[in-house]
Order: structure tokens, then sequence, then C-alpha cells
């Protein structure tokens, strides 16, 4: 049964989220020691005065309740679904004082967007924004990808009993080693060593092309972190076509393919046990679902003369299927060759990848292969139900670190977030052709928002309307959460605005 917030209550969801916006500054300590090494002063400013309003904001809520306690379910849904707007508001800020926004709500956008690990942006002159800013953004991706509440709980914020309730909150339920704190550094320590490894990579390839050593540097950092955070942002404004450079393509590439991967999976190779890894069903889900749709995407680019040659089509073409399954939202082809090069078949095939996304547990959107694997799991078993004899039982199972039965809870958990999915594609396509856009670009839009793809049609650009621009804000939200943390939240939010009802005297209910 659902029960209202109570003063308790909201104090403890204020306190815990306090807690997120003080550990926050230690994230904008990056970009303000960025700014202060590269000379840049006005930037430097501007993360003082953000972190200055940080650590006000924090320290108001961390002291509405002190003493420690245990989070129970309700509160910690909470704690999780308001983390991501609050953290976003904060993150906004010195994008706005940047000078690189027309307005607030389009920096909300871009922060939104960073945090979310979406990657769609409507920054303006990106080419000529600071390296300040510029960290800022990956920085955004780093806490996004790996998960807020991963993060907190890395460093020990929280411990041991609340880490718990909020670790499961965000969608998390799987667990590399039975204690929460430890999964959580697990996964940062898998995450980090990728990045450190992928930058040390771009940046010979970076320098080999020319770059000053600098530059390469950061701007390899940048790049590896949004390719394995699966985020999107580029340090410039023509995203990975800039480079000009196969070699740096097939990094990003393997580093999305890893991104996209189930942190426990990684734990799996990491123990040496290889063959658990290629019998789970996620991965087998994923090497059917890409074959298919690789092959698919590829006889639809054949019929266009921009990619009819095959090292264009096998560069660009498998560069960008990754992208949009791994929900990255890298792009080695502009957005006029996204929606008018490219053939219709083509370009749906973009979106459908990018609705379906990566693996459940890593740092891709979308609705995730071990969803789309249950759900044709079930189908398989109703088939063999049907065609078994009366007196036979029918079992199906699947191999997650581990061999498992399908279950109707496991069914339905699949299918109902699959299906909040497929009505929140619809019901923003809708949005986007109420605004007078195209019905295929508003498809793709609303797919690119709610999955957290990032591959953007146009729609997504400085000047739309505010309106739309709210909406995407809300989709790329709804998507990160995945719907149930959000859904639980606005049940529980309205349940405690709801009027309590008068229970009245014995007897008098006949006088009313």
């Amino acid at each position: 049964m659902w029960q209202r917030f109570s003063l308790y209550d909201l104090r403890v969801i204020g306190h815990y989220l306090g807690v997120l916006v003080l550990f926050s500054t230690l994230a904008l300590l990056v970009p303000l020691i960025t700014a202060v090494v590269c000379g840049e002063w006005q930037p430097a400013k501007n993360y003082l005065v953000t972190i200055g309003i940080a650590l006000i904001v924090g320290s108001a809520l961390r002291f509405l309740r002190i003493e420690p306690g245990r989070l129970n379910r309700q509160q910690a849904l909470a704690v999780t679904g308001f983390a991501w707007i609050v953290l976003a508001f904060v993150a906004s800020i010195p994008l706005y004082l940047s000078g690189h926004f027309a307005s607030y709500l389009d920096a909300l956008f871009d922060g939104v967007s960073g945090i979310t690990t979406t990657g769609a942006s409507i920054i303006q002159d990106l080419d000529h924004l600071s390296y300040a800013d510029n960290m800022w953004r990956f920085m955004m991706h780093l806490l996004g990808g790996f998960g807020l509440i991963v993060v907190a709980l890395s460093f020990g914020l929280f411990g041991k009993r609340a880490g718990a309730s909020l670790y499961s909150s965000e969608g998390r339920s799987e667990h590399v080693v039975p204690n929460v704190v430890q999964t959580t550094q697990f996964i940062a320590k898998i995450g980090m060593a990728f990045i450190i490894v992928a930058t040390g990579i771009c940046s010979a390839i970076c320098l080999f092309i020319g770059m000053e050593p600098l530059r390469a540097v950061l701007q390899s950092l940048w790049l590896s972190i949004s390719g394995f955070a699966t985020g999107g942002f580029a340090p410039m404004s023509q995203s990975v076509m800039y480079y000009h450079s196969f070699p740096l393509e097939l990094v990003l590439m393997l580093l999305m393919l890893c991104g996209s991967i189930n942190f426990v999976l990684h734990s799996e190779i990491w123990k040496g046990h290889i063959a658990v890894f290629f019998r789970d069903l996620e991965i087998r889900t994923m090497v059917l679902w890409l074959a298919v749709m690789t092959c698919v995407f590829a006889a639809s680019l054949s019929a266009s003369l921009n990619f009819s040659d095959l090292p264009a089509m096998l560069r660009r073409g498998v560069f960008m299927v990754i992208s949009a399954f791994s929900t990255t939202g890298f792009q080695n082809i502009t957005t006029n060759q996204l929606t008018g090069a490219l053939s219709s078949g083509a370009f749906l095939v973009v979106a459908i990848l990018m609705a379906v996304g990566g693996s459940g547990g890593s740092t891709s959107g979308g609705v995730k292969f071990s969803r789309v694997g249950i759900i044709m799991k079930s189908i398989i078993a109703t088939i063999k139900e049907a065609l078994a004899p009366d007196s036979a039982r029918v079992v199906v199972s699947y191999n997650h670190v581990g061999r498992r039965m399908i279950s109707p809870e496991v069914v339905k958990e699949a299918m109902t977030v699959f299906t909040l999915y497929a009505v929140t594609y619809v019901i923003g396509s809708l949005v986007g052709i109420a605004h007078g856009y195209e019905a295929t670009q508003a498809i793709f839009e609303s797919v690119a928002m709610a999955s957290n793809g990032g591959v953007s049609s146009g729609l997504a650009s400085p000047g739309m309307p505010a309106s739309l621009e709210v909406f995407y804000i809300v989709q790329m939200w709804a998507g990160r959460l995945e719907f149930v943390t959000l859904l639980a939240l606005i049940v529980e939010v309205i349940v405690s605005f709801k009027p309590r009802r008068r229970i009245l005297p014995f007897g008098k209910e006949g006088a009313r």
C-alpha cells in the first residue's frame, strides 16, 4: 500500500540529497583545477561560484537530519529520483555562466543530457569552449555513466545500511561481490582502467595526427570518458569526424562495446570465467541482434550513393551501428547525411538500435538486452506450452551468471519496462509532430532522448520551442531512471498531496 511522505521522510530525503550535492563539489574541483592550470580565470571564477552555491544548498539540506539510519524503499526511490534533477540544476550553473548557451533552459538541457549520458547538446560555438568547461561536460558523463549513487557509494558515502537501499533504487540488483560498497568500488576500478588505457592509446594517435601534447591528452581523456560511459559528448562540434582517423574510431568502437556490457560480466572475465561470459543470455542476445541489424543496415546503406563503396560502408556504417546500440551518440557522419543521405531504412535501423540499447547493469541506456532476451525466452516458452501435451510441464531456462528459470515475475518486469519505453517513445513522437516537425524525425528524436541515445536528427538545437525542450528533458530523466523508479516516485508524491479523509464520530455519517 502506498504511504504518504511524512515530515520525517522529507527530512531524511533532504538529508541524503544534501550529502550528494556536497559530494558534487569534489567533481567541480576538477574543472576548477583545470582552469587554474590553463590560466582560464573567468571559468575559474564560475566554478568557485558554483562550488559556493553547492556548499550552501548541500549544507542546508544536509542538516535537515543529522542522525544516520537505514533508508526504507520509499525514501531511497525519492532520493534517487530527485538526485538526478537536483544535481542537473547544479551542473548547469557553470555551463550557463560560460556564455555558450542562449538561455538557462538550454544550459539545463545540456546538464541533464550530460548527467544522464544522453549526449545530445545544444551548446553554441563548442569549438571555442574553454578547457575547464569541456572538462566539466565530461565529468558529468563520468558521474552519470557509472551512476550517481554508485560513485557516491564507491567513496564510502552513506554506509552499508543506507547504501544497499540506494543501490537497488538506481535499478541495480546484481552484485559483483556480496558487499555493496565493494561492488561499487569494483565498478569504478574497472571503468577507470578502461578509460586510462584508452586515453593513452588515443593520445598517441592524436599526437601522430599533429595535435599539440596538452590538447591531445585532454581530448583523448574526454573521448575515452564519453566512449566508455556511452555518453556521446565530444570536445569538437564535428564529433568524431573532426579527427579523420580510422584508428581512433576503432579504439572508440571497442570502448563503446566494453561500456555497453554488464559490469557483472566484466567481473566474470576478470575471474577467468570466459565460458560463463559467452553463455550469458545478454551476450548471446547482443551478438544475434547486432548481426541481424548490421546486415539490414548494410543492405540499406548499399542503396545510397554516398556509402555504396565497401570501405565507406564498413568505416561509417559499423561505427554508427555500435554508437547507436550502445546509446553513446558519437557520429562520424553529419546530421545532414544522417537525415538526407541515409536511406529511410538505415535511418530507422539507427532508431531501433538506440531503442533497444545495450546490456543491463552497464553504462548504456534503452530497453536493454536482458529484457529483450527474457521476452524472447517467454515467447519460446509460450510456443512450447501450446505444442506440449496437457500433462507435460514446460520449463525454459537461461544463463546469466548461473542457470536461471523463466518465471512469471521476471517476464512481467521485463514486459512492464519494455512497454513503458515503447509508450514513452510514442508520446515523445506525438509531441514532436504536434510542434510541426516531420514524423520520421520526431520519432527518431523521441527515441534518442528516452533511450539516452544522443544521436540527433537535428530537432534538439538552439532555438527549439521551450515546451519541446522541457519535454525532452523529462524524457532523458525518465529514461535514465528506467521508469519504475520515476513512476513509483510520482505516485508517492501524488499520494502525499491527497487530502486525508476525515473520520467522523460514530453515528455522524447519516447526518452528512
